[in-house]
């Protein structure tokens, strides 16, 4: 199993929204359930694959929710070695991304709970280009005549509001605002309602509405 690769920088700029979730349709399930059989047999190669096909996605959310790439780094390699480990596990009950999305997000939010830190992280422990909420960038420039001199700052009280979440709201927050994850696929991976989905990201958009009061008005 070769090392999962780490993208050099983010591929979306402030404000922009990453690609949608890979395909769940049934040609792209087929192509990795053949891989996912192929490394149950013993072929790594195949894990390989996978690896290189999921890790940019998974770079992304890990980044967002602990807005560190060190971590980040440390985190999806601990991850791939998890699900590698679990793969006799996989019966295909669910689409493989969504296992190991699953494995992710609970590994992340698990570290998170361990990584003794002080709930209001200044900026200078986080890394300045965490990716935002398209939503809030659009309405600053709308809220303000001079759009480039106050997205700088509202990409920083934006990092500072995301640490104020809870680390399950700021999962939801992660994969649906920034990763473009419908509210089916998230309560797939998270293993809740989609009514539970829905009333995470009202409660963590109110929250951050609030934290950004000040500055949007």
């Amino acid at each position: 199993m070769q090392e999962s690769p780490e993208p050099s920088k983010p591929t979306t700029g402030p404000g922009e929204p990453e690609p949608t979730p890979p395909p769940a349709d049934d040609e792209s399930r087929r192509q990795d359930d053949d891989l996912v059989a192929r490394t149950q047999a013993g072929d790594t190669s195949a894990f390989d694959e996978l690896i290189v096909k999921y890790s940019p996605r998974l770079y992304g959310m890990i980044y967002n929710m602990t807005s560190n790439h060190d971590d980040t780094h440390d985190m999806l390699q601990d991850i791939w070695a998890k699900a590698f480990r679990s793969i006799s596990t996989f019966r295909g009950k669910s689409a493989f991304y969504t296992w190991v999305y699953s494995i992710a997000v609970n590994m992340t939010i698990n570290f998170l709970k361990k990584r003794n830190r002080r709930t209001h992280m200044s900026l200078d422990d986080v890394d300045a280009s965490i990716h935002h909420d398209k939503e809030f960038v659009e309405l600053a420039a709308t809220t303000t005549p001079v759009r480039e001199a106050n997205l700088n700052e509202l990409q920083k009280r934006l990092n500072e509001a995301m640490q104020h979440l809870s680390h399950d709201h700021r999962a939801v927050v992660t994969m649906f605002d920034i990763q473009g994850m419908p509210h089916a696929e998230i309560a797939k991976i998270l293993g809740i309602s989609e009514g539970t989905v829905r009333s995470r990201l009202f409660y963590a958009h109110r929250q951050l509405q609030n934290f950004l009061g000040d500055f949007l008005h």
